[in-house]
C-alpha cells in the first residue's frame, strides 16, 4: 500500500474510532476535532494529511514547525502541543492558530503582548489567538497549572485582551491501560464546567487523548484529540 493509501486508510480508521467512542456517549462526532501531531514526521506527510481531508496538524515544537511548514498544503490550521518558551512566543504566533499548551501567566502575558504583531495563515483577522490552558495531571516531570491554581489564573488571564481562552488541556500519565487515564479526563470536565458555571463562558474546549486513550476522551468529553501514532502506522 502507497503511502498516501496508508494514511487515509489511518485516518478513516482513527474518524470510525471517534465516532463510535461518541456514539457511546451519546455526542455527535462532529463535535470533536482530530489533530494529527506530526512531530515524528518530515514535510511530506502534509500533503497526505491533507489530501485524507485533516486540516488540523499539531506539533510540539516551535521552530522545528516553522521549518517543516515551509511548502505545506494552504488551509491547514497549525495547533501548538508542546511547551513554549517565552523568548520563542513572536515566531511561534507567525504560524500557531491554537496554542494548547499555556502553562504560566508569563507565558499568557508574553503571547499577548506579541499577538497583534503578526497574522498567521488562518487565523482570524480580529488579531486574536486561540489558547487551551494546561493542566497538570499530577506528574512533576511535567508542565501545566495545578487545579487548584485555575481560578486565579483565569481571573487574571481573562484580562488579556488578545487571547480567546477557549478551553483546558491535559495529558494523562503513561500507562497500557486506557482506562487509567478516565479519571483525569473527567477531572478536567469537571474543571471546565465549573469555570464556565463562574463565567468564563469561552471556555469550552477539552484538548485531552492521545494515540492509547482518545477514545476514553471522547467518552468523557473531549472536543479536541491530539493524534499521532495511530495516523502513521505503517509508514517507513
Amino acid at each position: 500500500m502507497e503511502a498516501a493509501e496508508r494514511v487515509a486508510a489511518n485516518v478513516a480508521g482513527v474518524r470510525e474510532r471517534i465516532a463510535t467512542a461518541a456514539k457511546r456517549a451519546g455526542r455527535d462526532p462532529r463535535e470533536i476535532t482530530l489533530v494529527a501531531i506530526t512531530k515524528s514526521q518530515g514535510r511530506a506527510i502534509f500533503p497526505l494529511l491533507a489530501a485524507a481531508g485533516v486540516q488540523d496538524v499539531g506539533e510540539n515544537r516551535a521552530l522545528e514547525a516553522i521549518e517543516k511548514s515551509a511548502g505545506a498544503p494552504p488551509g491547514l490550521r497549525w495547533h501548538l502541543a508542546g511547551h513554549l518558551q517565552t523568548n520563542k512566543v513572536r515566531k511561534a504566533l507567525g504560524l500557531f492558530r491554537i496554542i494548547h499548551s499555556v502553562d504560566s501567566l508569563r507565558l499568557a502575558r508574553a503571547i499577548n503582548a506579541e499577538a497583534p504583531r503578526g497574522l498567521p495563515v488562518g487565523r482570524p483577522r480580529d488579531g486574536m489567538i486561540d489558547a487551551f490552558v494546561e493542566i497538570n495531571s499530577g506528574e512533576q516531570q511535567k508542565s501545566g497549572l495545578a487545579s487548584i491554581q485555575l481560578p486565579a489564573f483565569l481571573e487574571e488571564a481573562r484580562t488579556l485582551a488578545c487571547i480567546r481562552w477557549i478551553g483546558l488541556m491535559t495529558m494523562a500519565p503513561y500507562s497500557d491501560d486506557p482506562e487509567s487515564a478516565r479519571p483525569h479526563f473527567r477531572r478536567l470536565r469537571e474543571l471546565r464546567d465549573a469555570s464556565v458555571m463562574r463565567g468564563f463562558k469561552t471556555l469550552k474546549g477539552l484538548s485531552m487523548g492521545m494515540t492509547g486513550d482518545f477514545e476514553v476522551a471522547v467518552e468523557e468529553g473531549a472536543t479536541h484529540v491530539r493524534i499521532g501514532r495511530a495516523l502513521f502506522e505503517g509508514l517507513r
